[in-house]
Formats: structure tokens, sequence, C-alpha cells
């Protein structure tokens, strides 16, 4: 863990040495200020020297000038040097999480991910302060402090030390008995933001089904179980103060009744007790930082484990070592595909597929709901890989090419794609960034956007609020669909993506599409037959399997299920449909 968080330290590394080392020039000015003003008393106050005790005075003040100077620049250079570190970080982790396949998100949720971008880098930016700062701070005062007491009188510098091996016990248990809470507490945290953020997501759907009653209960018993383990937590570290209390006055209390023996037997001076004092209280309080420091890393140290699981998870995909960079073609072919989505699932999600697919091809792909008919177009553009067999396109296994040239020349419209903040321009750039004006105009006449975007106060200027709320869904299909047309792709994937959109609509997309990209291998995931019955083919899919291959007249003819889905379209007529 420290290893792999120390490397993104980077150009951060000048301020993080600077900080510990005006740290350590602060204190030992701090600690000599208590044993130059023992002379003050017991030499320059006794004898009436003004001239000694002003020579002091001038001395110990520069030392307090200069301490001052290197706290002052302790602390900025500890605010640059953690504040860059955690920026390297969460940049570090959100590059990394963009190479991640979809298994490997699985794995970690987006919640969790989110947690560990925000919640978690905080944690571990506060705690990298604390340690090049006080952590450094701490221990150089207290050894110093400890040094300067044993020269001053040795026999009374034991009751310091037994006084640390007390306050380090004590510390020592509630840092082991701390961290498994702080443990759970950042994995409910988790399950925490999964729930707002399902509950934003899906603010329209709560309302309409009246259950904020529900989800805020939902809500309760997360968080109620977070604060409870807090709770926790805070009630042990509580013990901290006053154990510190208490040891700081036992010291003092000892540390006055056996020297005011020895300065009425003159084996001590008033100055050496005055400056034992001193060094008492900074001798605990360095502890005392010190114990703060140590629980913040003990919060902190729960979270570095889980953001640098992130930086160490290798993407389950990753590019061959010499990468094709050419897409000649948009034929397809698995060869026995089966897939599972993780190794220790029992079922497979496809099963034993084989499927040739021509460049320049309408494919349709129907099947019930949970037959895999998204699994098996993801494969195509390596948002998974095959578990057995091989997909390939234009006659290559697609592991063997460059990711990001397959997946520029294979475009898919997702089940759920989203439209991001922005203007419509923005989120049509996202196929293309270099796109004219005229391309963005083109791809949305091919998507039969043209027509409503022209109709909106702004045009193609009008701004999406975050993810598309301000559009109706066929409208945010209709952009979804122009903006994948923008990639110029070989193969294009429609997955239910015209869902939203009325009958006559999709026919003019299926006409435009016919028109406008013969050469585009194009394959459409439809619930409604209509939509696939003129395509050059249709794969039935069932249960993970493909059932049926063949053109609408053939499959009528052939595919028991292709025609119970024909026939209970036809009852339900169009309304059944929509």
């Amino acid at each position: 863990m420290l290893r792999t968080l120390s490397t993104y330290i980077g150009r951060y590394k000048a301020p993080t040495i600077a900080s510990p080392v005006f740290a350590t020039v602060e204190v030992l000015l701090e600690v000599i200020i208590p044993f130059f003003m023992a002379g003050i008393i017991d030499i320059g106050i006794p004898s009436h020297d003004t001239a000694y005790i002003t020579r002091m005075a001038l001395f110990l003040a520069g030392c307090a000038l200069v301490s001052l100077i290197c706290g002052v620049l302790s602390g900025v250079y500890a605010a640059r040097a953690s504040a860059g570190f955690a920026a390297n970080v969460r940049h570090a982790v959100f590059e990394k999480v963009q190479d991640f396949s979809f298994e490997n998100i699985d794995r970690f949720s987006s919640a969790g991910l989110v947690t560990r971008l925000t919640t978690d880098i905080t944690n571990i930016q506060n705690a990298y302060a604390m340690i090049i700062r006080i952590a450094v701070r701490a221990p150089v005062m207290m050894l110093a402090s400890f040094g300067l007491a044993l020269a001053v009188n040795a026999r009374l510098s034991l009751v310091f030390l037994a006084a640390i091996v007390v306050l380090g016990g004590g510390l020592a248990f509630l840092i082991l008995t701390a961290h498994p809470i702080f443990d759970y507490v950042f994995k409910r945290y988790d399950v925490l933001n999964r729930v707002v953020q399902e509950n934003i997501r899906g603010i329209r759907v709560v309302k309409s089904y009246v259950r904020e009653q529900e989800e805020i209960r939902k809500f309760d018993e997360i968080s109620g179980e977070i604060h409870a383990k807090f709770v926790t937590a805070e009630k042990l570290f509580a013990l901290n103060s006053p154990l510190m209390q208490f040891t700081i006055f036992a010291c003092m209390l000892t540390v006055s009744t056996l020297s005011a023996r020895m300065i009425v037997q003159g084996t001590m001076s008033t100055g050496e007790l005055t400056s034992l004092i001193t060094y008492i209280i900074q001798i605990l309080m360095s502890v005392m930082m010190l114990s703060i420091t140590l629980l913040m890393i003990t919060i902190a140290r729960t979270s570095a484990e889980r953001v640098a699981l992130v930086l160490n998870e290798q993407s389950t995909l990753e590019n061959p070592p010499q990468p094709l960079m050419r897409v000649a073609d948009g034929s397809i072919r698995f060869r026995d595909v089966s897939f599972r989505y993780h190794t220790d699932d029992d079922l497979n999600a496809l099963c034993s597929v084989n499927l040739d697919i021509a460049s320049g091809q309408t494919i349709g792909i129907v099947g019930d709901t949970g037959s895999s008919k998204s699994t098996l177009v993801q494969l195509i553009a390596r948002l998974y890989d095959v578990t057995s067999g091989s997909v390939e396109v234009a006659g290559h296994d697609v592991r063997d090419y460059d990711l990001t040239t397959l997946r520029n020349r294979v475009a898919m419209v997702l089940q759920n794609n989203v439209l991001f903040s922005g203007t419509i321009k923005d989120n049509l750039r996202w196929g293309n960034p270099t796109a004219t004006d005229s391309d963005l105009v083109r791809a949305c006449r091919m998507a039969q956007a043209d027509e409503f975007i022209r109709e909106l106060p702004d045009g193609y200027n009008t701004r999406i609020e975050q993810g598309g709320s301000n559009v109706s869904g066929g409208q945010k299909q209709r952009l979804c669909i122009a903006r994948a047309l923008l990639k110029n792709p070989q193969i294009i994937i429609l997955d239910d993506s015209t869902s939203a959109v009325d009958t006559g609509t999709e026919a003019l997309l299926r006409r435009a599409f016919a028109e406008e990209l013969p050469e585009v291998t194009k394959l459409i995931i439809a619930q409604r037959i209509s939509s696939v019955c003129d395509s050059d083919s249709i794969i039935v899919m069932d249960n993970g399997r493909v059932s049926a291959c063949g053109t609408h007249d053939e499959l009528l003819l052939t595919s028991d299920m292709y025609r119970q889905i024909y026939a209970s379209q036809q009852r339900g007529g169009v309304l059944d449909d929509e």
C-alpha cells in the first residue's frame, strides 16, 4: 500500500521534504528556550545582571521569531504537498477507472469507486499533511525535550519515561481497537453512496410510485448504522484526552513534590524546576499530538488500503503486445463462443454461439428478456472478453486489435445510453471531436433528430441537463444514435435503442440506414418484430443460445419461438408494442 501510494508524490517531493525540515528547526528552537530561561532565573535575576538578562532575552526572542517563521513555512509546505499528493492520487484513480473493463467496475461497484475518489482520498490527504508535519514535529519535540530534561536532572526525567510508556500503551490499545471499526464503516459508506445515487437517478420513479418514505427508511437504516459505529469509535477516542490529562497532572505533581525537596536540600535550582515543568508540558503535548496523528492515520489507513486496491487492479482487458491498428471491414464471426460474467458463476450467460455475419448486412436480434442479447453484442466491441471460443471482426480475433481502434470502428448505442451536461453539439461530438457543423446535421438527419433539434429555442446549441432530463426518451435515443453515426463506424449496434421511438420514425431510421450506410454492418436488438422484419437475417436468442437464424419469412416457418413472439405482437397490435 505505501509503495503504491508513494509513487504519486511526484513533483511534490520538495515540499514533502521541506515541511519536516522546517518543523524540526521549529521544534529545536522551541525546546532550547526553556533551557536558557533557567539561566535567566538562576543567574541573571539573583545577580541583577541586566546586561546578561537583556542579551539572553534578545537571543530567545530571535529563537522565537525564527521558530515562528519555520512553523509557518512547515505548515505551508505541508498543505501544498498534501493537496498535490491527493490531486495526483485522485487523477491516477480516475485514469485507472477509465481503463477498467465492465468486469472490473462490477467488482468495485460505481458507488464504491465514488467513495474512493472523494471521502477516501480526502482522508489520505489529511493524514499525509499530519505525517509530514505533526508526525515529525511531535517525536522530535519529545526526544529533544527528554534529552534536555536529562541534562537538567536525570533522576526526575525518569518520571517522563514512565509517562510515555503509559500513554504509548493506551494509544496502542485505541488504534488496534479502532481500525476494524473504520474498516467496516467505509464499506458501509459504499452502500450509502449507492442508495443515494439510485435515489437521485431514479427520483422521478420514486415520486411516481410514492416511495419517498421507503427510500428515507433505507437511507436512515444505513446512515444509522454508520452513526452507531462512529459513536463507538468516538467513545474509544474520548478515552485519549482523560488519559493524557491524568498523566500530565500526575507528572507535574510528582516532579513538583520531588523537586521541592531537592530545592530545599540545595541540589536543584528554581530555574531548573521551571524548565522541567516546561519540558513536562512539551513532552506530554508532543505525545498528545502524536496520538491525534496516529488516530488520523488509523482512519486513513483503511482509506489508503481501499485506494491502493483500485490502483493495483489490473484491467481484465488489455492490448496485445503488437495490436492490429486497422479494421478492414465490418464482417463478424462468432466461433463456439461461451461467456460468463464472473469466473465463479455456475452458468454461462452465452453458450456455444456460432454466427457468420457478412460486412454490410443488417441483422436483427430478438428474444425474451434475459436471453443475453445485449451480452452477445457487447463482446463485439470487446466490452467483455469471451470465456471460451473467439469473436472475430474482419477476420481477426477482437483480442488482436488495439482497443481504441476497435471501439472507434464499432459504434454502440447501448440500452441505457446517457447524455452528458452540455450543449447538443457537445454531446454529438463525443462521437467525433473534430466533426463540423455539417457533419452534425447529416448524422442528425439520418437519426431523424434534426427536425426536433431545430424546433428547440437554441437549436444545436440547446443545453442538455445532466442525464438528458430535459429531452424525451425518443429524442434522447435519436441523439445517441446520431452521436454513434458520427464515429463513421464499420459496425453499428443498436441495443433496443429505438424502443421509445414511434413506428413511423423508426421506419424512416431504417430507410436512412439502408440508403446512407450500405457498407456498414448493422445489428439491431429489438423487442418489436416490426423493427427487424426487413433485416437480411434475424437471430433468435433463447437462454444464452442461438435458437434460430434466418429471414422473417423463414423463421415464421421454422422457429416456434419466433412465431410465438410475432403472434403475440400481432394480437396485441401497436398498443401492446408501445
